[in-house]
């Protein structure tokens, strides 16, 4: 992408405000998902009560699973709209649907109340969340690129993640202040429930600062926007630079939803307690926060490929040995500690990859492309972590076990940038030569 001359690109100071503006609906979509992971155990018994608690965990998980999987379907006709009508528009778009999703989970009465009634509402809802999460990723990292300044595309696009932090941060304050402050009956009877009251109350003021949104140079710039047609056939045309972007995409959403999402659950299958897992989610939302930015501005200094396989490869040879020490005495300062390390390896293995899927798809189809290369490593893997880390322990008896689902990840990473950064250049660089 041509980055826009300085009399297109805004100033410094609109950027800043355009980074809040545009970030700001990543933090409802990441509040709310953080949340139902979060009090998966209890929304398990709520919505979908079972004489087993594990079975309920593992629906709820499911449900917060398939939510995710229309995350691709988001992404294709979301992201067509947003590349033929305005990055703006279409931001705008999907928090609306992202906020009915969350309000609808509020406020849904308990299948004690209102019997099968309540699992359903509660799924249709997960959909629409997905549905928006799907090209909400995607639309903002575009949108961050495009008013980025030269050289530092990777900075810039690093807040998308950067933003998501935030909200992990903010929920996990609440979580824990809810813990200290109302008995455990309370929490799971209707505690629960403040947190995305909470979120309610904050979607109001995320609508403002999106409506102030400013189209992007890039976008007006552009002679020809494509019909949804023509966006639908060129990305099925480029279906293997997608593919890739995909499996470039896996590690960082199985290492987020495993240092955020899952984390609680997995500190209650170690034993330790619930508040100490919140305050390990909690410093892990800060050090996201750090390394985000830090990942994309050294990418865009020393390039993406050797950020993206140092950090894979240390991942992939490190995720079990940490585990297996985690598991093998529990405590907090182990908690932390392989957080901390796994919070590193996410947070610039983020950073650059936002960058690095901007680069490698088509300019004029590139909010679909991006969208639906990332919706489907977190739709089909990354928020699959809880439910498959759950699964794996209690099938082999090892409770170091979910490493392998992040091996897995950081194997297809290494894979995937081998191949788009083949002879130093990206596909996309290769196809403008050969042209």
């Amino acid at each position: 992408m041509s980055q826009s001359s300085p009399s297109q690109a805004p100033q410094i100071k609109s950027r800043l405000g355009a980074i809040l503006r545009a970030t700001s609906g990543n933090f409802l979509e990441q509040f709310d998902f953080f949340l139902f992971g979060f009090y998966a155990p209890i929304i398990g018994n709520v919505f979908f009560p079972s004489t087993d608690p594990t079975a309920s965990l593992l629906l709820a998980y499911g449900v917060f699973w398939i939510g995710a999987l229309m995350r691709p379907v988001g992404a294709i006709v979301l992201g067509a709209y947003i590349d033929r009508i305005g990055r703006r528009q279409g931001l705008i778009v999907t928090l609306a649907i992202m906020a009915v999703g969350t309000v609808v989970i509020a406020i849904c009465p308990s299948y004690a109340t209102i019997g099968v009634a309540a699992p359903i509402i509660v799924v249709i809802a997960r959909l629409l969340q997905g549905f928006s999460a799907g090209v909400e990723l995607g639309g903002v990292s575009v949108y961050l690129a495009e008013i980025s300044t030269p050289g530092n595309r990777g900075f810039y696009t690093s807040f998308q993640s950067s933003s998501q932090q935030v909200a992990i941060f903010v929920a996990s304050i609440l979580g824990y202040i809810l813990n200290q402050s109302l008995p455990a009956d309370t929490i799971a009877a209707w505690g629960w429930r403040i947190p995305f009251f909470v979120g309610c109350m904050i979607i109001p003021v995320i609508f403002v600062l999106r409506r102030s949104l400013e189209e992007t140079p890039a976008f007006l710039a552009m002679k020809k926007h494509p019909t949804a047609s023509e966006v639908f056939a060129s990305a099925i045309a480029n279906w293997r630079i997608v593919v890739l972007g995909m499996m470039i995409a896996v590690l960082t959403t199985t290492t987020f939803y495993f240092v955020t999402v899952y984390a609680p659950g997995f500190g209650k299958e170690l034993k330790l307690s619930a508040a100490d897992s919140l305050l390990v989610t909690l410093l892990v939302a800060v050090t996201n926060f750090i390394w985000n930015p830090v990942g994309g501005a050294v990418s865009d200094r020393i390039g993406r490929k050797p950020v993206l396989l140092a950090i894979a490869c240390l991942a992939l040879v490190t995720a079990y040995p940490a585990l297996h020490w985690l598991a093998g005495a529990p405590s907090f300062g182990k908690l932390l500690a392989v957080a901390m390390m796994f919070s590193f390896y996410f947070g610039v293995y983020s950073g650059t990859m936002l960058g690095c899927l901007v680069e490698i798809v088509p300019a004029h189809v590139r909010t679909t492309c991006f969208s639906i290369a990332f919706a489907l490593a977190a739709g089909v893997f990354g928020t699959a972590t809880p439910f498959v880390a759950t699964k794996l322990i209690a099938w082999t008896g090892d409770k170091a076990s979910p490493a392998y689902w992040l091996m897995f990840g950081a194997a297809l990473g290494i894979i995937a940038a081998l191949i788009v950064y083949r002879g130093g250049q990206t596909i996309e660089q290769r196809k403008t030569v050969a042209a």
